[in-house]
């Protein structure tokens, strides 16, 4: 087995923490740069974001029934299933996030084009080749634990993307200074989007695949990751001032054990490492809303506004304009 770890400083880019594998004496490749894995789920926040920033909602309907897509020609029809092979009929777009279901996340990748969808990945930072495939939507195309932790990063930091950097600066005997990195910041997605996806990997971690992680009792959003046939296992989540990646799996790709998901073989590992990260502190940071975030209670189940006492009621954040009451037709 294998592994790798990454933590990035949102607001500069800095690599905090990084580890590359079981042993430098084993192995001196470093998975955390070097190794091109299948991201599977952790990729689904990709998709999301294209449609928050293209009109969709959290409370945005999704259809998670059995579709099949033409696989091009000479190609078997494409039919997605879901991990647990069931189907829950109409879902709102959080849920389908939070519980990390299949097949909507494939219907929306077909409804926004998947030129689009990649077109946002590259913005995030992704460098990997990305073909156009339907399947993209679920990870089946590779990238480093660096890029989607660096990817993920953008989220809790409104939409920036800071440039991973290792190196503050080298210096000769003399002290002049010979390299310097600094922060680069580059605008990656709108604030409001960032937000409302942010808010989106918090239901993650509050109501679904990374349930494990509430007990942190932490301001953390993120996302498992889990390949068709548990080869790679990956959580990244983040709190407002650190991102954090975690990959598991083996340098060939092998099954690392039946059930090995991104919430049984990857977050644990990612708790250990965010419970160093909080330490004794008392006081979490806050995630700062935008001046154009508005907030609803909805139920939970159908996206609907609902009173705050109702059961089953969440406060919703939505870009002003699109939440429910307000008119607004996706």
């Amino acid at each position: 087995m294998e592994g790798a770890v990454l933590a990035i400083d949102n607001r500069t880019g800095q690599v905090r923490a990084m580890v590359g594998g079981y042993s430098f004496e084993r192995s001196k490749f470093n998975r955390a740069t070097q190794a091109y894995r299948q991201v599977g789920s952790a990729f689904k926040p990709i998709v999301f974001t294209a449609a928050i920033d293209r009109g969709y909602t959290p409370v945005t309907i999704l259809m998670d029934t059995p579709t099949s897509f033409p696989g091009g020609a000479g190609q078997p029809a494409y039919s997605p299933m879901n991990y647990d092979r069931r189907f829950e009929g109409p879902v709102t777009l959080r849920r389908a996030l939070e519980q990390s279901r299949n097949v909507p996340a494939v219907r929306l990748m077909e409804q926004l084009g998947p030129k689009q969808v990649i077109a946002y990945a590259r913005r995030l930072g992704l460098e990997s080749p990305l073909p156009p495939y339907l399947a993209v939507a679920l990870g089946a195309a590779e990238a480093t634990l660096s890029e989607m932790t660096s990817a993920f990063a953008v989220f809790p930091n409104q939409g920036v993307r800071m440039r991973p950097y290792q190196v503050l600066k080298v210096t000769d005997r003399e002290g002049n200074v010979l390299e310097e990195n600094r922060p680069e910041p580059k605008d990656a997605i709108r604030a409001d989007t960032a937000y409302v996806v942010t808010n989106l990997l918090r239901g993650v971690v509050q109501r679904g695949t990374a349930a494990k992680a509430a007990a942190l009792n932490w301001p953390i959003g993120g996302k498992t990751g889990t390949t068709d046939d548990y080869t790679d296992a990956w959580f990244i989540g983040f709190d407002p001032d650190i991102t954090i990646g975690v990959w598991v799996g083996m340098d060939q790709k092998k099954p690392i054990g039946y059930n090995q998901t991104g919430s049984e073989a990857a977050l644990p590992i990612w708790i250990e490492v965010m419970k160093a990260w909080i330490g004794d502190r008392k006081e979490p940071p806050a995630f700062q809303p935008p001046g154009n975030i508005v907030f609803v209670s909805v139920d939970k189940g159908s996206g609907d506004a609902s009173t705050g006492e109702s059961p089953g009621a969440i406060s919703e954040a939505f870009i002003a304009g699109t939440q429910p009451g307000s008119g607004f037709k996706q």
